[in-house]
């Protein structure tokens, strides 16, 4: 299989938007997803909403709430992730989302699902490294290496099997990580790192954060998958500054607002994309 994440940081900085299956309503949001592939985003974000997202700030909750009283589900994005596969997305699609959805859906039955779909990795912003091992151990089972008493790449295995680096469950870490935390997520890190630029909440801010270059290069130090930085980055000339530390640039609620608010959302995701992408050039 073809690793699709490590083939998209072939050239860096990439642009990495993200949106919310089912907003304004699905098939819209399959169409944005699908402009935002077609016309220069380097990987998705692919939101999978849910009902108490507790690292999004208000835009991108009234977005997911909306979805989710429009019927969303997560049966239902996994079935727009394949579409958007038939339609010739050939990019990354990472899921993002919160736990508990993933529970109830069935672990086991969700990673084989997502990567059926055509899904490449997950984020999972309320499940930290300590607590991730059903996780990876359902990863472990997708690739078909697990005995015993499963698959616990975190602690006990050297290399990972193929599935956990071709779907890998991506990790986050923020300005507040402990060092010594922040050097075991990196050394174990697989497709690449979410740093968050600023503690708090998703949104739009008016400047990038002091010391973010220091942060992306202390992370650096443990770790050689890709920093992307996300949080915060709200224009193009956010996106510059940030690409020529970073491996790749991460825009959510900027892109949600722009997008969801616009009378023709899937001209609105390409000019978005079409400004990103030259300002990161």
């Amino acid at each position: 299989m073809t690793n699709r994440i490590e083939n998209a940081f072939k050239n860096k900085p990439i642009f990495m938007p993200y949106f919310p299956l089912g907003y304004p309503d699905l098939d819209t949001s399959i169409d944005v997803i699908e402009a935002l592939a077609k016309n220069g985003a380097d990987l998705i974000e692919v939101g999978l909403s849910f009902s108490d997202p507790l690292a999004d700030g208000p835009v991108i909750q009234h977005a997911t709430q909306i979805a989710l009283e429009r019927g969303i589900t997560v049966k239902k994005s996994l079935e727009a992730v394949k579409e958007l596969r038939q339609r010739g997305v050939d990019i990354p699609l990472v899921l993002m989302g919160y736990y508990n959805p993933m529970l109830a859906y069935g672990l086991q039955n969700f990673v084989r699902d997502a990567a059926e779909a055509g899904a490449d990795g997950f984020i999972v912003p309320d499940l930290p490294m300590e607590e991730s091992e059903e996780f990876e151990n359902a990863l472990g089972k997708l690739g078909g290496r697990v005995d015993g008493d499963g698959f616990r790449y975190a602690t006990n295995a050297t290399q990972p099997p193929p599935s956990y680096r071709d779907h890998p469950l991506i990790q986050m870490l923020a300005p507040t990580t402990p060092p010594e935390r922040m050097e075991k997520i990196a050394r174990n890190a697989q497709g690449f790192i979410y740093l968050v630029s600023v503690t708090g909440i998703t949104g739009v801010r008016k400047s990038l954060a002091e010391g973010l270059g220091e942060l992306i290069a202390r992370v650096r130090e443990h770790t050689s998958v890709p920093v992307c930085v996300g949080f915060g980055i709200s224009v193009p000339e956010q996106a510059k500054e940030v690409g020529k530390m970073a491996d790749g640039v991460i825009v959510g609620t900027a892109c949600v607002r722009m997008i969801g608010g616009s009378e023709n959302p899937v001209e609105a995701a390409r000019e978005l994309t079409r400004r990103f992408r030259e300002a990161l050039r």
